[in-house]
């Protein structure tokens, strides 16, 4: 039976994943900052551990996992768009964090089990403050309150790297109110139009790496099972997270295991604003299903870096042609209530291959195509079914899939007719019937797709 096995940032490897405590396994993954629209590599993280997610309630139970993605509605960014808009921070947070979970809902990501906000969670952030100042940890210092990074001597563990040298590659802010470049903000004050919560410091906000350390210990305690994020968080945010949060609790762990998903390049360059090739998930869902963009999202191992081409969005939408396919031949077909088989399971408990879970799948849907008897359809299909599931893919309507819900039963037919002699004229080889029947179905505005399990088609639209 597959067990399942994560690969560590902080131990370096892979190794067996056992929570805390099995009947409450515990998740934070960090979220969004609500000002702007999510880009595609903002979606990365969200469907990799959407698939953890989905593997940890198939192994524990959906009601023993509880996970926390948070949401960021106060930050200088957020502050900045208000004021470029003239509109309510407020606003701002609400509009973009509704148009986040609409978003990542089409790539077809389960909402976790929560979604704490920041400025919900003020209290805690303070209570947090005084424990590090308390503990010698923390210092005021004109007017902010700051981590001193001296005090921990275990700072730079999660990135495995030197403090000087992690000033050196990092945008460290000097200024004067430090007492180490590397310290970072715990407290800032808050100008007269700028958001702000009353404490011993002084009117003024949280420091961004602060909130995930507090809104994490509120809901699932002072250590968890499970911390993630994109390989861009390990420094400074993560490492940053670790040393006040063990400092305020005593020692304690922050989390059992750290897990970091890979970048994503746009072709060979890194998706940045100032060369302008920024693809935003709310603009790639007109053109593309959001089961394409989660599938092609799924085609590299997580940890390692993805290649956003048109490409890949075009080979993502035939490999799922290819599945509801097979799912629209056996349409008629009851599945049997099944797991997925070991083979896929073993992909997928192996630190998360989603490459090789894709794989399998293939075989999965071959052997559902090459199934004789009833029994062997109804097993192979609840068999695809659920390993789909576990990937988040598969689980829509074949014929709205390809387009031909807005097609009366006789015209499908009569193409599906078609589409049967063209594949017996192949099998004949008798090339010149084929096409012919090919220039009938591109006559009548369908696209016909050959794949491994036969052919696919869909109608395309007029225009």
């Amino acid at each position: 039976m597959a067990s399942l096995t994560l690969f560590d940032t902080m131990a370096r490897h892979k190794r067996p994943f056992e929570p805390i405590d099995p009947d409450r396994v515990t998740m934070y993954v960090c979220g969004p900052t609500v000002y702007n629209y999510a880009h595609i590599g903002n979606a990365r993280p969200v469907v990799v551990f959407d698939v953890l997610f989905r593997i940890l309630r198939r192994e524990f139970g959906a009601e023993h996992v509880t996970y926390a993605r948070n949401i960021t509605d106060v930050d200088d960014k957020i502050i900045a768009a208000a004021k470029e808009l003239g509109e309510p921070i407020s606003e701002i947070t609400e509009k973009f964090a509704a148009i986040y979970s609409a978003d990542m809902a089409q790539l077809g990501a389960l909402t976790p089990t929560l979604q704490p906000k920041a400025t919900e969670h003020i209290g805690p952030m303070i209570g947090m403050i005084q424990s590090l100042v308390y503990g010698g940890h923390a210092y005021e210092s004109e007017g902010h309150v700051l981590f001193d990074v001296d005090s921990y001597d275990k700072y730079g563990k999660l990135s495995n790297r030197e403090l000087e040298d992690m000033i050196a590659g990092a945008r460290v802010e000097v200024a004067s109110y430090k007492r180490n470049p590397a310290d970072f903000v715990l407290w800032k004050p808050a100008a007269d139009d700028e958001p702000g919560w009353d404490s011993q410091w002084g009117r003024g906000r949280p420091g961004w790496h602060l909130e995930c350390s507090a809104m994490s210990a509120a809901h699932l305690g002072k250590t968890i099972d499970i911390h993630g994020g994109g390989i861009d968080l390990v420094f400074p945010h993560h490492e940053n997270e670790i040393a006040q949060s063990v400092c305020a609790h005593d020692g304690q762990p922050m989390a059992n295991h750290w897990i970091h998903n890979g970048f994503l390049t746009m072709g060979t360059d890194k998706m940045s604003k100032s060369l302008g090739n920024v693809q935003l998930v709310h603009d790639l869902v007109q053109h593309y299903t959001g089961e394409v963009l989660r599938y092609a999202l799924l085609t590299a191992h997580y940890r390692a870096p993805l290649s956003w081409t048109s490409d890949l969005l075009s080979k993502s939408r035939r490999s799922l042609d290819r599945v509801y396919g097979v799912l629209r031949r056996l349409a008629d077909v009851t599945p049997l209530e099944t797991e997925a088989p070991e083979a896929f399971l073993e992909a997928l408990y192996d630190d998360i291959n989603t490459p090789k879970a894709l794989a399998e799948i293939f075989q999965i849907a071959g052997e559902a195509n090459k199934a004789a008897t009833g029994e062997d359809k109804a097993r192979a299909k609840g068999e695809l079914l659920a390993a789909g599931a576990l990937l988040g893919i598969g689980h829509g309507d074949p014929d709205e899939w390809f387009g031909l819900t807005a097609l009366d039963a006789s015209e499908r037919d009569a193409i599906d007719a078609l589409i049967v002699k063209r594949q017996v004229a192949r099998e004949t080889k008798d090339w010149a019937a084929a096409d012919a029947v090919r220039a009938e179905l591109t006559a009548l505005n369908v696209q016909v797709d050959d794949g491994p399990e036969g052919s696919t088609w869909r109608k395309l639209e007029q225009g």
